[in-house]
């Protein structure tokens, strides 16, 4: 299949972060885009003011009538969320549409270009992020397809400037594990953040993981370049030159860490010498060591140590990715999409490094309910790293509920001196009441549409 046969791209769940960067792509490239989702976002509203047509009605009459008498000239992208028994996808499985998932999509796209193919179960929206904009930042002529907002940039696509060669161009994507996207990725270089069990309900348990990330650097270019996080078992599945890089050792890593002005700032030790004074915008242990993976990556790919240390100045980060809501002498307030109990302790480890002297409130919303059913001992464990923990419902995103998992298997191992259990609706009142003067909001579900409320409650305390 070659994309340069179809003339109408329509999307089943275009709503979602990855697929509204794939109907971005095709839209700004001339192909007539349309898509459906369940509900409208800010995301929808921005696509629709592109000049998509998208409506949130599972309706097959709703799909424009150029694409439904069109089937041969109309490739239909979709998310596995998408239902089977959904009506348009019914309709279209059946009428002779070729469909095809977006990581299918995604692999086509990205292997007509160099790709970079960013993985781990924590930390590849940002890393990804990071490499993107170095590399846009030094001139290089890159797309990237990300997970995320940049703050930077306002979105989570970029545009690569046109070439003769594509394969002079540096194609950014952020390789996601779920439902095993990432195996459509052949990259030429890729780092590895992380290989820890997540997605037990796609994978069954991490022997599965850990197979599924050993096929994925398998698929690395054998004249490419693996930059895998020191510690991980990864090398010998791979035909690729393997270098390792974490916070303290390997081929890269940071040197003389220290805490300025609420800031982390580091030396990078590198193969070839060290890029002094990188000031972190965006704080966290575990931003300084994406910051290190990003930068292998762009010395490889010939961007200048000064080059790398400008645009790492000047990075400013993925909304809801340790993002500074309210910040004032009385109040600071960070929301974060931790949804992992090893990201929530990278993450709150990171704020009590940086603010030693306030006492840390913890609101935090598990996601699925077969997350919270695995990990149950461990979210506990990091969210007792928080002076008060306040522990809302699970959101079940994909999920039916799950009998006997509700988030009060978190909440009775939590031993922070207060802790609390409440719904979404009673959150605002509880602070209210305590008046904190250190908030972190936390989770993957919908607690970010309470950011706006709880700034203005934290503001006028």
């Amino acid at each position: 299949m070659t994309l340069d046969q179809f003339k109408y791209i329509y999307f089943l769940g275009i709503g979602g972060i990855g697929m509204s960067a794939l109907a971005r792509w095709f839209r700004v490239n001339g192909y007539s885009v349309a898509g459906y989702d369940k509900t409208a976002t800010g995301l929808t509203e921005a696509l629709q003011a592109e000049g998509m047509a998208i409506h949130f009605t599972e309706d097959v009459n709703e799909i424009p009538a150029a694409f439904r008498e069109n089937a041969t000239e109309t490739l239909v992208i979709y998310t596995p969320a998408v239902p089977k028994t959904h009506a348009e996808y019914i309709f279209l499985t059946e009428n002779g549409f070729t469909l095809q998932k977006r990581s299918q999509v995604l692999g086509l796209l990205a292997g007509q270009m160099k790709t970079v193919g960013v993985a781990g179960t924590h930390g590849k929206t940002t890393t990804s992020s990071m490499v993107a904009h170095i590399l846009r930042d030094a001139g290089v002529n890159c797309a990237a397809f990300l997970g995320g907002i940049t703050n930077n940039y306002g979105t989570n696509f970029l545009l690569n400037d046109p070439a003769e060669d594509l394969r002079s161009v540096v194609c950014v994507v952020e390789a996601d594990e779920f439902d095993r996207s990432f195996l459509t990725l052949f990259p030429h270089l890729a780092i590895v953040t992380s290989t820890d069990a997540d997605h037990l309900d796609i994978y069954g348990a991490h022997d599965a993981v850990l197979e599924s990330f050993g096929q994925f650097v398998s698929q690395i270019e054998p004249d490419g370049t693996l930059f895998m996080k020191k510690g991980l078992s990864l090398a010998d599945q791979t035909k690729a030159a393997v270098r390792k890089y974490s916070l303290e050792e390997g081929d890269y890593y940071s040197q003389n860490l220290r805490i300025q002005n609420a800031a982390f700032v580091f030396d990078l030790v590198h193969p070839n010498g060290i890029i002094s004074d990188i000031h972190l915008i965006v704080p966290g242990f575990h931003n300084v060591e994406n910051a290190v993976a990003a930068s292998a990556v762009a010395l490889k790919l010939g961007v200048s140590a000064e080059a790398i240390r400008l645009a790492l100045n000047t990075y400013r980060g993925v909304r809801r990715r340790f993002e500074y809501i309210l910040k004032t002498d009385k109040v600071v307030f960070i929301d974060d999409y931790a949804h992992h109990p090893a990201e929530v302790q990278a993450f709150l480890s990171s704020v009590k490094a940086l603010y030693p002297d306030r006492e840390l409130t913890a609101v935090f919303q598990p996601h699925l309910f077969s997350r919270t059913r695995d990990f149950a001992d461990g979210f506990a464990e990091s969210l007792s790293l928080a002076d008060n923990v306040i522990l809302l419902d699970i959101y079940p995103a994909r999920e039916l509920p799950i009998e006997g998992v509700t988030s009060e298997l978190i909440f009775k191992n939590v031993t922070s001196k207060t802790k609390k259990r409440c719904t979404k609706a009673e959150l605002v009142d509880i602070l209210q009441e305590m008046k904190p003067s250190l908030l972190v909001t936390i989770g993957a579900g919908d607690i970010d549409q309470q950011l706006p409320t709880i700034k203005n409650v934290l503001e006028y305390q």
